[in-house]
């Protein structure tokens, strides 16, 4: 790991301490690994156990491509050398909609409620109010992942509507609540 990558360090509700960085090209065997598990470890994602997409060959040429992406972070949180949370923030290229911008964000399992979560959301929404381009940051949650909806309200993101039956989990469909936060 290059110590130009690390953006923070934060010390975890359980004593552990959160490496916070940039994900680089070098990283992208741990994240595809690191996806396909926690596929199976919830349905709150957009993908299930063994569903992302990408190879590593095809995973590095997008975090390469991530480099030449203005307002847009990839963000890897790391306990001990573990891979335990990828996160990004991403806004259009497009001039008319270049102000909105998008987070997605998951943690492994084994580390729920330690804080990670939050401090992950923080160093994003921080990131965003850098840019001084961004100017709304949206998101996406199922209906009924209540944790997650309340860190998000706690850090100031707004319920703005609904997409009805967006997931649909071994056949049973679910809401897609969508929030937003103004800086």
């Amino acid at each position: 790991m290059s110590k130009s990558a690390i953006i923070r360090e934060v010390k975890l509700n359980n004593g552990y301490k959160l490496i916070l960085k940039k994900a680089e090209v070098e990283d992208a065997p741990k994240m595809v690994e690191y996806l396909n598990i926690i596929g199976g470890q919830s349905d709150n994602l957009l993908f299930g156990k063994n569903e992302f997409h990408l190879n590593i060959e095809q995973e590095k040429e997008y975090l390469k491509n991530l480099d030449n992406t203005p307002n847009t972070l990839m963000l890897l949180g790391l306990v001990d050398g573990k891979l335990v949370s990828t996160a990004q923030i991403s806004a259009s290229g497009r001039k008319r909609i270049a102000h909105n911008s998008e987070i997605a964000i998951s943690v492994i399992k084994d580390y729920w409620h330690m804080g990670i979560g939050t401090a992950v959301m923080e160093e994003l929404i921080n990131y965003a109010q850098n840019t001084k381009t961004i100017k709304n940051v949206t998101l996406g949650v199922r209906k009924g992942n209540d944790n997650a909806i309340k860190l998000y309200e706690k850090l100031g993101f707004i319920k703005v509507g609904e997409h009805k039956d967006f997931f649909n989990i071994d056949g049973k469909f679910y809401d897609e609540i969508l929030m937003e936060m103004y800086i």
